[in-house]
């Protein structure tokens, strides 16, 4: 099991954000679930760093664990969405774990 991997499922099962790198930026998350697809492993979060307008309501982005690296558990812990629903994205995507 890959370092990533074990982070991020210690984060979800205690609700805790991550700090992460993606495509080269440090992205702060809050995991909500990991999912898999293809045989690729995905965690749905919510992206903390990301500015969303006023009318427009805070939503789950899906990264690849592949391509998450420099990953850290954080003692900061989150709520999860108020709609979250603990579902795979699609029909054909595997839920592994969610909050």
């Amino acid at each position: 099991m890959s370092d990533t991997r074990l982070k991020m499922m210690e984060a979800i099962a205690r609700r805790r954000i991550v700090t992460t790198r993606y495509n080269g930026n440090i992205m702060t998350l809050a995991p909500h679930q990991l999912f898999e697809r293809h045989g690729d492993l995905f965690v749905s979060a919510l992206n903390l760093n990301k500015n969303w307008r006023s009318d427009e309501e805070p939503r789950l982005g899906q990264f690849k664990l592949d391509g998450l690296g420099e990953t850290e558990v954080q003692e900061e812990e989150f709520d999860p969405l108020p709609a979250f629903q603990p579902a795979a994205p699609s029909d054909k995507d595997t839920l592994l774990l969610a909050v």
